[in-house]
């Protein structure tokens, strides 16, 4: 029966991811003292990987089949993005340069030229690179340009544990990919150390080996062409039960951190702004998914690794409180710096980005 749809429909559709985001229980968030959580865009349905534009845009892919633009707008004001893009298989990854959006659908690369001052009429992209793998088993794309200028490309590899692909390429543009790290098991986010230019990058551990085992990594890749271990080895110092008698761990570089196990740490960035405390400048940032697959479920929360002398010297909560006892109602995927400072973070199963500022000890200011 064909349904018809009325005012009061047609109203409640637009209505509802404006009242998704002021229904969401944003007062369960622990943050420390002076910092303040609120929703920066709603309408965001299977919300990713995040990058700002020149002029203040903010791009943020999915891993649905569409490409969201968030404009510029006043703080304390939730935004209602526009669609940039739709029926794009998985393009979770997005990348800005030179006036161009980049976006990596599971198999290929595209971009779209002159975009902030076409964000109401897209062009058509132009497809940079189609030769990535197909599988979507770990295969959205996360995508970043380097400080060298190449693009750089996390490919996943398709399975629980195998031998194939789990690397992270990078390429000139117009040119083939080349293998800059392997051993990695699937990456869904890394970003360059502010002063060292050091590539740095979250690694999900394997599934099926228990509840704590192993964990997730946080990898430190000085130079290319180092092996990060899987799928031989896990975490370090874990031989893998299938893979592990061919190659010993101690042929591998280890994480520089051990993250959760099974807490799924995804999208992570240096803090390079100027609101928050000083002390915050140049600490790592991990937005934790959140366990499928233990009997306790963990991560749904904002971890914080500071560093010494590019060594972490500790690995601590920032944001929680998404997880309220076996139950999730928000799902971390990525952060980013915002032009003012701000953090922002998307999140998949709530649909929106949230904005945590710093207001200081008496709780005012931005």
């Amino acid at each position: 029966m064909k349904r018809v749809m009325t005012l009061r429909h047609i109203i409640l559709c637009l209505l509802a991811p404006a009242l998704l985001g002021a229904a969401l229980p944003l007062e369960k968030i622990r943050l420390p003292p002076g910092f303040a959580i609120a929703i920066y865009a709603h309408g965001l349905p299977a919300a990713r990987s995040m990058t700002f534009g020149d002029s203040g845009t903010l791009f943020v892919g999915s891993s649905g089949e569409k490409v969201f633009a968030v404009p510029a707008h006043e703080d304390g004001k939730a935004a209602t993005p526009l669609t940039l893009a739709d029926g794009l298989t998985n393009p979770n990854g997005v990348a800005f340069r030179d006036g161009a959006l980049f976006v990596a659908e599971t198999s290929r690369i595209l971009r779209y030229d002159r975009i902030e001052s076409r964000l109401a009429n897209p062009p058509s992209p132009a497809v940079v690179y189609g030769g990535y793998p197909k599988e979507t088993h770990h295969g959205r794309r996360v995508i970043r340009f380097g400080p060298d200028g190449m693009l750089y490309v996390a490919v996943g590899a398709p399975c629980n544990v195998c031998e194939r692909y789990g690397i992270i390429t990078r390429l000139k543009l117009g040119a083939q990919p080349e293998v800059f790290a392997r051993g990695v098991r699937n990456s869904v986010g890394y970003d360059w150390h502010p002063q060292t230019g050091e590539l740095w990058f979250t690694d999900n551990g394997r599934d099926m080996l228990g509840d704590d085992v192993p964990p997730d990594e946080l990898n430190r890749a000085p130079r290319a062409g180092m092996h990060f271990g899987f799928p031989y080895c896990h975490g370090g110092n874990i031989p893998d039960p299938q893979f592990g008698r061919r190659r010993a761990c101690n042929e591998f570089t280890p994480p520089a951190q051990q993250l959760a196990p099974h807490a799924a740490a995804l999208g992570m960035r240096f803090y390079t702004g100027q609101q928050f405390p000083a002390e915050y400048r140049n600490r790592i940032f991990i937005a934790e998914h959140g366990s499928w697959n233990r009997s306790a479920k963990i991560g749904y929360r904002i971890m914080m690794v500071t560093l010494r002398h590019s060594k972490p010297v500790k690995y601590e909560v920032f944001a929680e409180g998404w997880l309220q006892g076996d139950s999730a109602w928000g799902r971390p995927v990525d952060v980013v710096v915002a032009p003012d400072g701000a953090l922002l973070v998307s999140d998949d199963k709530a649909g929106v980005v949230y904005r945590i500022s710093y207001r200081g000890p008496s709780g005012r200011g931005r």
